[in-house]
């Protein structure tokens, strides 16, 4: 499809206005003012529509078809939550007006919203108090990175390191270098896929600031050590961080905080309903135990004993602000909205057929490909294409040849520890039909990588762009229209 310059006339108008007769004032510089016109352009109105909406025919994503990425899949998007976030009394709500007199009662839903969401949050984790503030999942890991360094700093513990298992997400060593600390690896037993206690021996000491875990791990398998490594992190004064990208595997089955997790952030983007694609937008509200609240940041909204809510700034221990206002608004709000209507047990519901889906998928693909730990998963299962690879067809061709098969392809390369990976997370919303679809996909791409790998070089041969080199694009990257 011709790019939208190409299809540019010249003399070409949108849109004509009459002569103007107000006199030209120059409010720049003209040392500062174009010599000539940019270099934009020019159709008729009718011709920019068509293209836009030529383009959006060739998007993709969870309202077109399935999207099994591991890890960080956009989820369901329900359409009453995406009603509700509209609605005139939320969607024209400005941040700015006033939290007290008169003009304060306008804010009440809002505030009121936001405080029953982290109630909510609460009671799903385990947690002793939330804050919505963090605008994404990586961002939720910085602010409790941040507030295990204030917690440290306030005891006068002089730690400086973070543990992070080797299949960890990699927002978890980023969010950790940023806050300040070193970070450092921590092996995963080769036998059971998960990180065992005796993996922290020689690494556990004084210095230990924290550890970072998401149970169940990348590899989709649950940690069942996971209170005996909590205590042997506890004996340094170490803190206990869980990563809840794959939250969507336990609600109602395992809260992180009976299991003494002392800090949790959960992807709302992710688990409650909420669209998530093109880098946005996302939601990270990060929960606490009792002994890291003074810590959270401002402000807090807080219930007064009259039944109406306010902005809460006196937290002398708080790491301060993290995010303008309240944080992703519209995002929580359509959280919160989804939350009431599953209730418990459809919140149990959906880890249990995400769980269900995930095993599904495992089992009908185990003849086809490796499974590098064949044993229960949870919410996603990985795959391995090194049979594959040994007939010079890899995870990326795998990728490119279900994008031919009219799939979106999943996670590849991930996590790194998995050699040849494939992350698929099926997620709790699809039809056995379309699963059923997808693993006969799968079945023909292996059949093909066994009976005609060199097909596998031209792929993907249905999209408006074929096969890219992939390496040279991004090393000699080109994003400007030369005509």
């Amino acid at each position: 499809m011709p790019v939208i310059f190409e299809k540019s006339v010249s003399g070409c108008k949108g849109v004509t206005l009459p002569v103007s007769d107000v006199p030209v004032q120059h409010a720049i510089d003209a040392n500062y003012r174009r010599a000539e016109d940019a270099m934009l352009p020019e159709l008729s109105e009718l011709d920019v529509v068509r293209h836009f909406t030529a383009l959006s025919r060739m998007n993709y994503g969870v309202d077109t078809n399935f999207y099994p990425l591991g890890s960080c899949t956009m989820k369901y998007n329900p359409k009453i939550t995406e009603k509700i976030a509209a609605l005139p009394g939320f969607a024209a709500l400005h941040p700015l007006l006033p939290q007290l007199s008169r003009g304060g009662m306008l804010t009440q839903g809002a505030l009121e919203v936001i405080y029953e969401l982290e109630q909510a949050l609460c009671e799903i984790t385990g947690m002793d108090a939330f804050t919505a503030h963090p605008l994404a999942g990586a961002h939720g890991e910085l602010t409790g990175m941040m507030i295990i360094a204030a917690y440290h700093r306030d005891k006068g513990n002089r730690k400086t390191e973070i543990l992070v298992p080797d299949e960890a997400h990699g927002t978890n060593p980023s969010s950790a270098a940023i806050a300040g600390f070193t970070v450092r690896s921590v092996p995963t037993d080769p036998d059971t896929g998960v990180l065992v206690p005796e993996a922290l021996d020689g690494l556990l000491n004084e210095k230990t600031a924290a550890i970072m875990l998401t149970n169940p791990n990348t590899l989709g398998l649950f940690n069942p050590h996971i209170e005996k490594i909590a205590a042997l992190v506890h004996r340094y004064d170490a803190q206990l961080y869980y990563d809840g990208a794959n939250c969507n595997a336990i609600l109602g089955k395992f809260r992180p905080g009976d299991a003494n997790f002392d800090v949790v952030h959960v992807n709302l983007h992710k688990t409650f309903g909420t669209p998530h694609g093109g880098g946005g937008p996302g939601s990270g509200p990060l929960g606490v135990r009792k002994h890291l609240e003074p810590y959270l940041p401002i402000s807090r909204i807080v219930k007064r004993s009259d039944n109406t809510y306010a902005l809460d700034y006196d937290h002398p221990k708080s790491i301060g602000y993290i995010a303008p206002f309240y944080g992703n608004f519209g995002v929580c709000l359509r959280a919160w909205a989804y939350i009431l209507m599953q209730g418990r047990t459809g919140l149990i519901d959906i880890s249990e057929n995400a769980v269900l889906n995930a095993n599904y998928i495992m089992h009908s693909l185990k003849d086809d490909y490796d499974v590098p730990y064949l044993k229960t998963c949870m919410h996603e299962c990985v795959l391995s294409a090194k049979n594959q690879a040994e007939r010079g067809v890899h995870a990326i061709d795998i990728a490119k040849a279900l994008i031919d098969e009219g799939f979106h392809p999943p996670t590849v390369y991930f996590p790194l520890i998995v050699k040849e990976a494939l992350m698929i997370e099926p997620t709790e919303t699809e039809s056995k039909g379309t699963i059923d679809a997808f693993i006969a996909a799968m079945k023909r791409i292996a059949r093909m990588a066994r009976d005609n790998p060199e097909k596998f070089r031209a792929m993907p041969v249905t999209t408006p762009v074929g096969r890219l080199d992939e390496t040279r694009a991004a090393r000699e990257m080109d994003v400007c229209y030369r005509g």
